[in-house]
């Protein structure tokens, strides 16, 4: 990119090169009949809180609820993830991830671990370094998007350090 593209856009390229390679990396470790966003759904489930409705969800992702009910059956399916009636509001039902799907979720990140570790070998100390700064970009867009700062999304506050090392 030229040097007269904004910085935040060129940033933004960046981040969008790297998510297609690591989705493409974790993919490959995935079995052939799941999908990365499976795969993300059960890791939010750690990283955010269980108990999320499916409309939650969908808007966490932003994706229309269809697709996340889509999701969520084929988890439910692979007994990952159990909807149970939710007790605020019977018309919806709730999520809960399943030992079988944290247990997935936690052999897929040690299945990457021959890459990660090769990747913190050649850029030593580069996590550490903008895992902050994306986090805080990352809860900066998140609240624009959702100016009701919905806590579903990032119940983490900006300047937590804990923040900067959750993952998906």
């Amino acid at each position: 990119m030229d040097k007269e593209t904004p910085t935040l856009f060129r940033l933004f390229n960046e981040v969008g090169i790297i998510n297609q390679l690591a989705g493409a990396l974790l993919q490959a470790r995935l079995p052939k009949d799941v999908l990365v966003s499976h795969f993300t759904v059960l890791n939010h489930l750690v990283r955010v809180r269980d108990g999320a409705t499916p409309l939650e969800l969908a808007r966490a992702f932003q994706v229309p609820k269809t697709t996340m009910t889509h999701t969520l059956s084929g988890l439910s399916a692979r007994g990952w993830v159990e909807q149970r009636p939710n007790p605020r509001d019977a018309r919806s039902k709730q999520v809960w991830l399943t030992a079988a799907g944290r247990a997935f979720r936690d052999q897929t990140i040690a299945s990457l671990a021959p890459e990660i570790a090769g990747i913190e070998r050649a850029l030593p100390g580069l996590a550490e370094a903008v895992l902050p700064e994306l986090g805080r970009l990352r809860r900066h867009l998140d609240a624009a998007r959702d100016p009701g700062g919905d806590a579903a999304h990032d119940p983490v506050p900006r300047g937590d350090p804990a923040a900067a090392t959750e993952t998906g």
